[in-house]
Order: C-alpha cells, then sequence, then structure tokens
C-alpha cells in the first residue's frame, strides 16, 4: 500500500488509514483494498496533511488514540484545510463518548473496536459516496461561474500559461496601464478582455482600436474625436475612441504601427489624463487605464528611431508576455477540444474523436499563426470531419523554442503523453474507456497520467 496518486476513479477512490497498531492497520488496509479502494496505512498521523488537497477526492480512516498528533486533532486539521472532508473516527470502548462528541464537531462517523469488515466498509462507502457529490457540486459551482463570468478564459495547464494567468489575476484590478507582448495570434485581444472584464471597470465601455488598420490620416481624429468643422468632412461633433472608453478600458493593437506623431499625443494624455478633440481647446478629463498591445519589440524601435523611446518606459510599467503556442505544447489537447466544442455549439455538428496521428500532426506542428491558427483548423475540423486536411510539414519534433531535435526517450514521452491525451478527449475523460481503448492496466494509466500531470475532468465534455 503506497501513498495515493491524485488521480482516481470511482472503483479506485484513495483511503487514509491512520492506526499505530500494526494487524489493526495491515487488516482493515486489506479489506478496504479489496472492497476497490487506494489505501494509504499510516501508522502516524505526521504525514497526512501533505497528502490532502481541496478537490482531494477520498476519506480519512484514523483512530482516536495516536502517539504525537492524534485522530481529534487530526480531524481538526484537515478540516481546516477541507471542511467537507469525511473524517471516520476508530474508537476503544472506552471513548465512545469522545466519539460522539467528535461528531458534533464534524466526523462523519465512528467505528468501535472490534469491528467487522462488513461494518468497515459499510461506513467508508458512505462517506465515499458523500465525498464524491461534494466534489461534484463544486466543480459544478466552478463551471457555473465560469460560464457566467464576463469575458474570455484563459486555458491551458503548462507552466507558462499557469504563471501568465497568475500574474493577469494579480494585474486585473491595479489601476496601471499594461503592456501586452505576443506573436501574432497569441490571443493579446483575448487577454485584454480578460482584464478589462475581471477590473473594477467592467461595468464601462471596453474600446478596442487596431492602430495597424486605421489610415493614418484617420488614426488622430479616431482617437481623439473631432468639432464640428475641425476639418472639410467634419460636418458635426464627433466623440473618439478616448471619450468612448471613459470610465473604462482603451486596448490600444499593435501600438507599434502607431505614427511617431500621434505618439506624442498618447504620451501626453498618459501622463495628464486629459484630451483636446481636434478642433477644441477644451481639455476633457480622462478616468480610463489603457492596454497597449504589440508583437514588435518595442525597445528595438526605440533604438531604431521607429517608435519614442519616453513612450515605451511609459507603456513598460506592467508588462505581461504572452507565450507562444511553441512554447506550450502540451495544451494543444485541451485547447483543440475547447475549439471543437464552441465549434460544435455553434454549427450544430457532432465532434468526430481526433485519431492518434492527427493528434501527433497537431503536437509536432509549428503553429506560426498560434492559438488563432489552432481555432481556425479546430473549426475546419469540425465542419468538414475526417475529409478535413491537415496540411502540416513533416519534421522531427524540437524543443519549442529552446530548438534542437528532441531526444529518443524524450520522443517516447511526448509521443505517450499525445496517445493518452487523444484518448481521454476521444472518450470525454472516461478512464474506463481509455483502459480499454490503450489497453493497459489501470495503476499503469493512473502512473502515466500522474507522471504527465493529466486530469481527467480537463476532458470531459
Amino acid at each position: 500500500m503506497t501513498a495515493g496518486s491524485q488521480v482516481h476513479t470511482e472503483e479506485s477512490l484513495p483511503i487514509i488509514l491512520v492506526d499505530d497498531e500494526k494487524h489493526i492497520r495491515l487488516a482493515a488496509g486489506q479489506t478496504l483494498e479489496l472492497g476497490g479502494y487506494d489505501v494509504t496505512a499510516l501508522e502516524n498521523a505526521e504525514q497526512v496533511q501533505a497528502l490532502i488537497s481541496d478537490d482531494w477526492p477520498g476519506v480519512l480512516v484514523t483512530d482516536i488514540n495516536l502517539p504525537g498528533i492524534d485522530g481529534l486533532e487530526l480531524m481538526r486539521r484537515v478540516q481546516a484545510q477541507d471542511p467537507d472532508l469525511p473524517v471516520i473516527l476508530i474508537t476503544g470502548h472506552g471513548d465512545i463518548s469522545m466519539a460522539v462528541s467528535a461528531m458534533r464537531d464534524g466526523a462523519y462517523d465512528f467505528i468501535e473496536k472490534p469491528f467487522s469488515s462488513e461494518w468497515l466498509l459499510d461506513v467508508v462507502r458512505r462517506a465515499v459516496e458523500k465525498r464524491r457529490l461534494t466534489i461534484e457540486n463544486r466543480r459544478l459551482r466552478q463551471e457555473l461561474e465560469l460560464q457566467s463570468s464576463p469575458g474570455p478564459r484563459i486555458i491551458g495547464n503548462t507552466e507558462a500559461v499557469v504563471q501568465m494567468r497568475r500574474l493577469v489575476q494579480t494585474i486585473a484590478d491595479a489601476p496601471a496601464d499594461i503592456l501586452i507582448m505576443g506573436e501574432t495570434g497569441t490571443g493579446k485581444d483575448l487577454t485584454a478582455r480578460y482584464l478589462h472584464d475581471h477590473s473594477v471597470r467592467r461595468d464601462h465601455n471596453f474600446v478596442a482600436i487596431n492602430c495597424g488598420a486605421v489610415p493614418e490620416n484617420l488614426i488622430e481624429s479616431e482617437l481623439f474625436g473631432h468639432e464640428k468643422g475641425a476639418f472639410t468632412d467634419a460636418k458635426a461633433r464627433r466623440i473618439g475612441k478616448f471619450e468612448h472608453a471613459n470610465g473604462g478600458t482603451l486596448f490600444l493593437d499593435e501600438i507599434e504601427s502607431m505614427p511617431v506623431t500621434l505618439q506624442i499625443k498618447l504620451l501626453r494624455v498618459l501622463e495628464e489624463r486629459a484630451i483636446e478633440r481636434l478642433g477644441s481647446n477644451e481639455l476633457i478629463p480622462l478616468d480610463i487605464r489603457i492596454i497597449a498591445a504589440t508583437k514588435a519589440d518595442l525597445k528595438e524601435l526605440s533604438a531604431e528611431g521607429a517608435f519614442r523611446e519616453d513612450l515605451y518606459y511609459r507603456l513598460n510599467v506592467v508588462r505581461l508576455d504572452i507565450p507562444s503556442l511553441r512554447q506550450r505544447r502540451d495544451d494543444i489537447p485541451m485547447l483543440f477540444q475547447h475549439f471543437s466544442l464552441l465549434a460544435s455549439n455553434q454549427y450544430g455538428r457532432a465532434i468526430t474523436p481526433l485519431s492518434a496521428e492527427r493528434m501527433h500532426s497537431l503536437m509536432t506542428h509549428d503553429w506560426p499563426g498560434n492559438v488563432r491558427e489552432l481555432r481556425n483548423l479546430a473549426e475546419r475540423y469540425v465542419l468538414l470531419g475526417e475529409s478535413c486536411t491537415f496540411d502540416f510539414d513533416n519534421r522531427p519534433i524540437t524543443n519549442g523554442e529552446q530548438g534542437g531535435a528532441m531526444t529518443l526517450p524524450e520522443q517516447v514521452e511526448r509521443f505517450e503523453k499525445m496517445l493518452i491525451q487523444a484518448d481521454l478527449a476521444q472518450h470525454g475523460g472516461s478512464i474506463k474507456d481509455t483502459l480499454v481503448s490503450l489497453g493497459l492496466p489501470r495503476k499503469t494509466l493512473y502512473d502515466k497520467m500522474k507522471k504527465y500531470g493529466l486530469d481527467k475532468n480537463d476532458y470531459k465534455n
């Protein structure tokens, strides 16, 4: 009996059993294992808290009388981590009143020594069912919160995305202007909207303008607005993007394309938080946050004289770098499934399960168009099914941005991980179906999922 994995099926949920009496620990452990549970048997309580997390799906069974940390103190500690965690107490004859009192304090149930295997299994089964319902309700609440929350989601479990998501959540409600840097198609506009929707400005306008898509002779009027008669075609007063975004967020995409003359005026706005419409001398105060985005190296452009250095440093107070898809290849199966589900709902089409060969093509492609390219492919695949072609060049698997071909063991591991991801996605996260499809023993699949950081819940439809 070893420490349980964080990946479990309904048939092998984890149980932590703590008892300093070896014969009880062995007998109860064997009973639970024969009952289909994944048992971690311990003689003291010192290691228990390290094995338990908020979403740990199991049950704690512990003797009251233990050396060091006793069962009641252990119960208090683990329930401080998770108040809903079922704790079953094992008691001697003289501990019954103590156990009854503990149930008033939150213990799930108690078992008096000596106890039968049937009694132990019955109490544990009920506790496990209660835990299952608790976890399920938590996940449903989380899903509802995600579905009802405004704006887009930042999807991915790779370290690069986890770190970015933490930073985004930290700065979302900060008053500072933000500079987002990333390649074309990485999701700079999505990130900007996420920042706005999770800030105190969420009830005001989010206004986006692509500085590279507006003709140079019009962009000043687009941003600042104009008074009637300010120029030949100005037949009426027009509110610009700055004013329209007042109280909210202005997103300046492709900021590197902004004319240098306009960069001077933007710098003034950032410093003074006020604008003048074209043809007016009236200062209009602004309560606004500006998020700028670029795919270029602004520092390099400023050194070349193509971008104002003072504006670069003014924008670069808070900088957010979005990783390319090459830097987060392990997120590709999850992203592809997410975009496929969106397309399936949009077009009313069923999703054809993706073969391992096609998943391999996704994992080894360079993705110059990044997430946008992947989304477009997922949408095409939903519409066309098997007739959709993956027009990728065959190339060796590389280590993303580090370059260089992967070693054979590294390629084998990546391919193995990809196969498991593909099958989990194909079967909607069903461990049972994945076991049958891959022809793996249950424990082997658990071990590999734990090794590769895979969670069946990420693949549920």
